[in-house]
This record gives C-alpha cells, sequence and structure tokens, in this order.
C-alpha cells in the first residue's frame, strides 16, 4: 500500500472519528439524550488522539480533542467564561498514574514527591458560579469550555448552593466551579415518580441531573433533587487564596459551599494510588455516583509553573473507574420460574466486560419494561452493572438497530409446565399458576428452604436440588428429610461420604429458630424481618395459623398486602399438610409466648449497622443477639443510627458513621453491651 492511500485511510478514519464524536458530543452535552457509554465514549476519543498524534499534520484546530464539549443550545443565552474550563486527561491504569507523576517531576526538573489532592470524580454537570460582593450573579454551564449557557435562574433554586457568601472576608469577585449532581436516593424517587405517572424515565443520575439544570422553567427544576460539590475557583479578586488546594476548599467551605467529605491530601503518587484503590471498594455505597478520582498537584505555585496544554492543565489527571456502562448484543431472552412463580425474563448477551466482571445475562424485569426500553433481540443495547448488583439493561441504542431485530414476545402460558400464564391486576409481574406442579417453582422452593438464612442445609446446593427433583427423590420440602444415603450418592458429582454429610446436615437442621422456620416457607412478601415479627408477635404455631388478615396487621410492619399473603398460606390445606409433615420428620422449634414486649426490652428503640468482620461470632449470630434485646438492625447508617460495630475490613459504612458522629463500637464493645443483658 503507498504512503498516500495508508494517508489517505488515516484522514478517513479521523473523519468518522471526528464526526461520530461531535454527534456524541451534541446528544450528551446538548439534547441530554446520551446514545453510548462514558467508556465507549473514551475509547472514540482516545483512538482520535492517538491518530492525531501518530500524524500532527492533520490535526485541526476544531477537531474534538482541541474543545471539551459541544456548542450551547439557542434557547439559553450564551456567555464567555472569565477563565476556560478545560478537561482532563485520563489515566486507566496504576502505571498511567505513575508516569503522569513521572512527566511533572521532569518537567519540574525536581525527583522529590509531590503532594496531591484527591477528590472523588463525581458523575455529574460541570457548572461555574459568579460571586460579586458576595452575592450570586450568574452561574453557567461549561459548554465548550469557552463559552457556557447562562443558567443562573435554576441554579439559584437549588439548596446546597448558596446565594450568598457567608461571613465578610472573601474576594470582591469569585469564580467557584464545582459538579451539580443528583444522589442516588433522590434519583430513585424520580423515577418512581416518573413511572408512576407513566412519563419517560432517567437512565441514570448524571443523565437526570442534566434534564434537570437545562429545564427552561426553573420552577421544574426547584423540584428536583439536585446537589452542588465545590472542587476549584476559577477567579478571584480583591483577596488572596491559601497556597494549596486543599486549603482553598476547605475555605470555600467555610463560604458556604460544599465540598467532598471523601477529599484528602495524598504525599506522594503511591499513597494517590492507594487511595484510588480504597475509593474503589467504598464506591458502591457512597450516595453518589462516581467514575473516578481527580489527582490535582496540591500546591497552586507549581501548578502556576506546570501550566497548561490546549485543553486540560498538565498538573491535573482524572484515573477512571472500571466502567459500570457498556454496550453489547441482545442476542436472545429467555424466561424463567421463580418459586412465587414469577416468570422474568432474563436477555442473553454478547459477553462483555463491565463493573469488573465479564456479563452473559442481564435481567429485563418484566413485561412493561421491555415495552419502556422497546428492546429487541438484535439491538445494541446499553449494560448497566454496579458492585454486585444484578447487570440491567437500562437503554437502547436505536441508531444501531439493525433490519432484523425481532420484538420480544412474552409466553401465554409458563415456559416450564405449560399451566397458564396471567397476570394479577394491580401487579407488573407474570406468574404461572401451576404452583407446585411446575418443576421450576418446586426447585426454587426447596433451594430457598434449604438456603443459609433460612434451614442452613449445608451441601444441599442449586445443582442438587436440580437432580433430586429431576430423577423424582423430592417433591416437596418436607421429602428432603425421607431421602436414604444411598440414593443420593449415586448422583452426579457425589459419593458415599457426600451423601452421608447431606444427611448430617440435614439432621441438624431439625432444630430451628421459629423466625428462621416461617422464613424457610417461603410465603410472598415474608422476609427475614417479617418472620421475625411474627415470630416474636405470636411465639406459637397455632397462633399464628388461627390469626386472620385483621388481626396480622397488628404486627409491626405488616400491611394488608403482606396479611393477605399470609393468610393465603394458612388456609391452602396442602402447606398445612407439607408443615406437618415436616413436624413428623423431626423439624422443631421452640414455641413460647413472647417473654418481653418490645417497649420492656433493654434496647427497644435502638437502631444499630453492622460492618466489618467479627472473630467471636457472625455477623448474623449478633443480629439475632441484638434483635433479641429489642434494637432495630439496619443495612445502611443515617442519621437515625444509634450505633454501629464495626469489626476489620468496615468500609464506608464506618466512614459514613464518623461522619456523621455516630457512637462506634469494636467487637470488644459489643461483647461488653451483650453482656451487660
Amino acid at each position: 500500500m503507498s504512503d498516500n492511500s495508508a494517508t489517505s485511510q488515516v484522514r478517513s478514519r479521523i473523519e468518522q472519528l471526528r464526526q461520530s464524536i461531535n454527534d456524541h458530543n451534541y446528544r450528551y452535552y446538548a439534547l441530554d439524550e446520551p446514545s453510548i457509554p462514558d467508556a465507549e465514549y473514551d475509547r472514540l476519543l482516545n483512538e482520535l488522539k492517538q491518530l492525531e498524534t501518530d500524524h500532527p499534520e492533520l490535526l485541526t484546530a476544531d477537531s474534538p480533542t482541541q474543545r471539551v464539549g459541544s456548542a450551547p443550545l439557542d434557547s439559553f443565552t450564551s456567555v464567555p467564561h472569565e477563565k476556560p474550563m478545560l478537561s482532563l486527561d485520563n489515566a486507566f491504569s496504576d502505571d498511567d498514574l505513575r508516569a503522569f507523576d513521572q512527566r511533572l517531576k521532569d518537567r519540574l526538573k525536581d525527583s522529590a514527591d509531590i503532594e496531591y489532592a484527591c477528590e472523588p470524580k463525581l458523575d455529574g454537570i460541570a457548572i461555574s458560579i459568579l460571586y460579586q460582593d458576595g452575592q450570586l450573579v450568574r452561574a453557567a454551564t461549561r459548554g465548550d469550555g469557552t463559552n457556557g449557557e447562562d443558567i443562573t435562574a435554576n441554579v439559584r433554586t437549588i439548596k446546597s448552593v448558596p446565594l450568598s457568601l457567608r461571613g465578610k472576608d472573601y474576594p470582591q469577585r469569585l469564580e467557584v466551579r464545582g459538579e451539580i449532581y443528583m444522589p442516588k436516593a433522590g434519583f430513585a424517587k424520580l423515577n418512581q415518580q416518573a413511572a408512576d405517572k407513566g412519563e419517560k424515565i432517567f437512565v441514570n443520575p448524571r443523565n437526570a441531573a442534566a434534564g434537570s439544570l437545562r429545564q427552561l422553567d426553573s420552577r421544574i427544576t426547584a423540584t428536583r433533587p439536585l446537589e452542588l460539590c465545590a472542587y476549584s475557583v476559577g477567579v478571584h479578586q480583591g483577596l488572596e487564596l491559601p497556597p494549596r488546594h486543599t486549603d482553598i476548599l476547605q475555605q470555600l467551605r467555610t463560604w458556604g459551599f460544599k465540598i467532598n467529605p471523601e477529599m484528602i491530601a495524598a504525599a506522594s503518587i503511591e499513597e494517590c494510588i492507594a487511595y484510588h484503590q480504597s475509593l474503589g471498594e467504598k464506591r458502591d455505597g457512597l450516595a453518589y455516583d462516581i467514575d473516578g478520582v481527580v489527582f490535582k498537584v496540591n500546591n497552586i505555585a507549581t501548578q502556576e509553573t506546570l501550566g497548561f496544554v490546549s485543553r486540560a492543565p498538565r498538573w491535573a489527571i482524572a484515573y477512571k473507574f472500571p466502567a459500570q456502562e457498556e454496550m453489547t448484543t441482545l442476542e436472545a431472552v429467555e424466561f424463567q420460574v421463580g418459586r412465587t412463580g414469577t416468570i422474568t425474563p432474563v436477555a442473553r448477551l454478547k459477553p462483555v466486560f463491565v463493573g469488573g466482571v465479564t456479563v452473559s445475562n442481564a435481567t429485563l424485569h418484566n413485561r412493561d419494561e421491555i415495552a419502556r426500553l422497546d428492546a429487541r433481540v438484535g439491538d445494541t443495547v446499553i449494560v448497566r452493572r454496579a458492585g454486585d448488583v444484578i447487570p440491567q439493561i437500562v437503554g437502547v441504542v436505536e441508531a444501531k438497530r439493525p433490519d432484523n431485530a425481532t420484538l420480544i414476545e412474552f409466553p401465554d402460558t409458563c415456559p416450564i409446565c405449560d399451566s397458564p400464564a396471567v397476570q394479577i391486576p394491580g401487579e407488573a409481574a407474570i406468574r404461572c399458576e401451576g404452583g407446585l406442579i411446575c418443576p421450576a417453582q418446586r426447585k426454587e422452593a426447596i433451594i430457598h428452604f434449604a438456603s443459609r438464612k433460612a434451614m442452613d442445609i449445608d451441601g444441599l446446593g442449586d445443582k442438587l436440588v436440580e437432580q433430586l427433583v429431576d430423577r423424582g427423590l423430592i417433591n416437596t420440602i418436607a421429602d428432603l428429610y425421607r431421602l436414604k444415603a444411598e440414593d443420593v450418592a449415586a448422583l452426579e458429582r457425589m459419593g458415599q461420604k457426600s451423601a452421608e454429610n447431606l444427611i448430617a446436615a440435614l439432621e441438624a437442621s431439625k432444630s430451628i429458630s421459629f423466625a428462621r422456620f416461617i422464613y424457610a416457607l417461603g410465603i410472598r412478601e415474608v422476609g427475614e424481618a417479617t418472620a421475625r415479627n411474627l415470630a416474636a408477635h405470636y411465639g406459637t404455631w397455632q397462633a399464628l395459623s388461627e390469626a386472620d388478615e385483621e388481626i396480622l396487621q397488628q404486627v409491626d410492619d405488616i400491611g394488608p398486602v403482606v396479611a393477605k399473603f399470609v393468610r393465603d398460606f394458612f388456609v391452602e390445606q396442602d402447606n398445612l399438610d407439607i408443615v406437618s409433615q415436616l413436624r413428623e420428620c423431626g423439624v422443631h422449634w421452640p414455641e413460647r409466648e413472647p417473654e418481653q414486649q418490645p417497649a420492656e426490652q433493654p434496647l427497644a428503640g435502638q437502631t444499630c449497622v453492622l460492618t466489618g468482620t467479627l472473630e467471636q461470632m457472625t455477623r448474623d449470630e449478633a443480629g439475632e443477639k441484638l434483635r433479641a434485646l429489642g434494637a432495630k438492625v439496619a443495612g445502611s447508617v443515617s442519621k437515625k443510627t444509634d450505633f454501629v460495630v464495626a469489626g476489620p475490613g468496615a468500609g464506608s459504612k464506618l466512614s459514613k458513621a464518623e461522619q456523621l458522629g455516630v457512637e462506634v463500637l469494636d467487637e470488644a464493645g459489643l461483647l461488653a453491651l451483650l453482656a451487660r443483658y
């Protein structure tokens, strides 16, 4: 291939990339309709950067690599930034970060460690807010970095934005820069409200924040749960600022701005790497979305020495986390049946690496969700996975829909037993009416019965349950206790020793608490907490089984829906027969009248949270002991939390407790508390 031909191909590819990136910028920044995940956008931009680096003669001033975003919409007034709002270069590995550090040392001609300011990279909208004589006079979006959109009226509605600076000692003219974002809880509530009204829901909190900020009617913005976190100062006149970036942020805090509590100063690049790892572990427990960490040289004079390149400061870099959203192909949809008969569509995907793992399946929830997404087999879809959350499809890239994409048809009958599949009025779920004649429901009911938080039958996993049901060795949970070691030993991947261990585990499980037995039965909507409340309130099986719906609603946290499900269980004779068979097989629990009313218990009214690893007991055991004393054991820390028990490895919950000033006990403190009673 000739040099001219090769150059022509490179020029063509560069033009394709520029056009694609500009289109995505327009959708992302102007229309608030992102069409691809951030990770895909980063790949396109990095490919373009590399081609322009390799072929500098093809670099032009209007390339997307030479600017930050896209032009403002005409519907808002365009305002110039007194100092450009630039973007940041990215790091994607520890080695990238070390190379960044070495470049700075080389440029400074100094091998000494550099101190860095470390801040979470919030996934929101960059904003500039100008104050004159302490009063907010203008707020603007970043726009293209040189000009932004005047959204002052909207920003004034955000409660975390000070309309007047606190105190008296502040610059005559001050431009504060920060990120406006929507916390996860507010996002979930906003989407739920939209869904209830049949309105379009947002894909993610960033998209919701962008859409909220760009409302022409600021009264709408005022109803949205937006927050501002300040991260820098653009211009200032009339007062010298502190010499370190972290000190400037603390100064902003005194003037009334929210800054991120996770911000620290790191003495070296290795401390920065450790911070990135630590924050990554906390990521899913934070109240807001972050997509990485921003590292800035902390000394302002050193920042000025290092200066800028065309579109980014030399002294700062963003170290991204693994993408939580990626694009892939929806190859097929299968339907699974749960223990309560719910038929759930499961997307089979072309495998894609997202959220730190390879994902090939994702939930589609129900028929309503498929309709909302307008998802079809063959579509390019956006998959999201955050931490241990089950992967889900959050959007469809309609521009990439192939001509042969096919509609997803929800079955009219159960895919396992062919029983009718019906939708109960008022519910989104479609259920198989086969009950226990449906093998899928039998299997799931048995798996739940044997699970760790229920009967805790060691060695009875999903695959073994499938074999037992498929071979006809068990049909109900009571059949488990009639199994013979020789029958189990003949199964795949089982032997005599494994079979004997299973029989021993079944024998050990016969002695159980009343609450765990209730939970193990798999009554709809009766989770661990509800089972505990029922056991504590009634004390005996007979009292519980005879309670009607009205009486059941006297139990804590039980309303009419759960009361009906509980009563429905007890009016079904087959269920009562199964429990009788279990008791005949030796399953038993202590029955008694409640010894204390909740108000008389020593920890009544107190809420606690368990986090980290305990050595003397498991967290579940500790929770049971605390509940027995009347405490409520919650899953998250809030202002209403009375104390937190933190063992080694405690993460974001411990940090939140310290931030809120909640009492923290170590394991020794927990044991001392329990010993008191």
